[in-house]
């Protein structure tokens, strides 16, 4: 029987999603079954754009379904952990985008009742199964770059205006939003944790950050230095340098389609093309964590190695002594989660 998807919200990376899921011609044995939102209205018309086939009334309708298999979770920051929380107590496997939550307390408690459960739990870091992340990988597994010393990262673009960034009831922040790309990219190369984090920042009128510069430093002097910015555009390219030489992967470094290799050469990696227009850069990219998810349903995996519950652990914690450091404190990070 084919893996149903059920798609919650219908905002516009669930719009992107569907349309990279839809548009790519080996999905193989999994379908896009039903959607749910705050508003049915726009259910409905997110159904009628996607050829979707059945629309809930509610988060709670679709929970008790039977139809339902899996759930894309693409609400705004605030509600993945009540939501993914619902759709795992419900017997459902869950997808949540990033960042899993809020803070690592909350993050710590879904992944324990997706483990009571049995069920599989991912934080969409799309980002982790691009073709180029995994060239880059066997470029550094083979040794051309010698030992890696030093990651650079910039993402910087001109988005202080859109609320969910810069509104704190609605989980705005520049390092959750954006930064946790160049977060979970220093986490890719090195694996480890760091053992010291330094965080400088700008923060707006509402106490959101809207720029910050991160340094990593790991044991035996390796070193990450992350630029984050929502204010302006940067060249948002990922460079990893060590004893031999150096590799890029290019703008857009979250979904890059060529990737620079030690020896020059370039290497490209096209995405396929979208049925009807995008949102976002390069999504087309996302339909490969709906296939890694698949994959791992089908195989009785509860985690991904590919981006682990310790990897989302360890965003989540470093994410939460970023804003620490610039001053950004959620509601929730005085409250307690079993």
């Amino acid at each position: 029987m084919s893996l149903r998807w059920g798609i919650v919200s219908a905002g516009k990376i669930c719009h992107d999603f569907v349309n990279a899921f839809n548009s790519y011609p080996h999905v193989g044995d999994q379908v896009i079954a039903a959607v749910a939102a705050g508003d049915q209205a726009r259910a409905e018309q997110f159904a009628k754009t996607h050829g979707i086939g059945k629309v809930f009334a509610s988060y709670n309708d679709m929970a008790k379904s039977k139809d339902v298999d899996v759930v894309y979770i693409g609400a705004l920051n605030p509600d993945h952990y009540n939501l993914s929380k619902l759709f795992l107590e419900s017997g459902k496997h869950v997808l949540c985008e990033k960042p899993l939550c809020l803070n690592y307390k909350q993050s710590e408690s879904l992944i324990k009742i997706a483990k009571s459960k049995g069920l599989f739990l991912m934080e969409a870091v799309w980002s982790r199964f691009a073709p180029s992340y995994i060239a880059l990988e066997k470029e550094i597994a083979a040794g051309n770059l010698g030992d890696v010393q030093f990651v650079e990262v910039n993402f910087g673009v001109p988005i202080i205006s859109v609320p969910r960034l810069g509104t704190k009831n609605m989980g705005g922040s520049a390092v959750l939003d954006i930064g946790i790309y160049t977060l979970q990219f220093a986490q890719y190369i090195f694996k480890d944790e760091p053992i010291t984090v330094t965080a400088r920042g700008e923060l707006n009128e509402d106490g959101v950050d809207i720029v910050d510069t991160v340094i990593l430093e790991y044991a035996g002097g390796r070193r990450a230095v992350l630029n984050i910015n929502a204010t302006i555009k940067l060249w948002n390219k990922a460079t990893v340098v060590g004893t031999k030489g150096r590799a890029t992967v290019e703008d857009p470094f979250h979904f890059p389609e060529v990737l620079i290799k030690a020896d020059g050469s370039e290497q490209r990696f096209p995405l396929h093309n979208l049925k009807i227009p995008s949102n976002f850069e390069n999504s087309a990219g996302l339909v490969y964590e709906a296939l890694e998810v698949a994959r791992c349903i089908k195989e009785d995996l509860t985690e991904s190695p590919r981006m682990s519950h310790r990897d989302s652990l360890v965003l989540a914690k470093l994410m939460d002594t970023v804003r620490k450091q610039v001053g950004v404190k959620f509601d929730v990070d005085d409250k307690e989660f079993p």
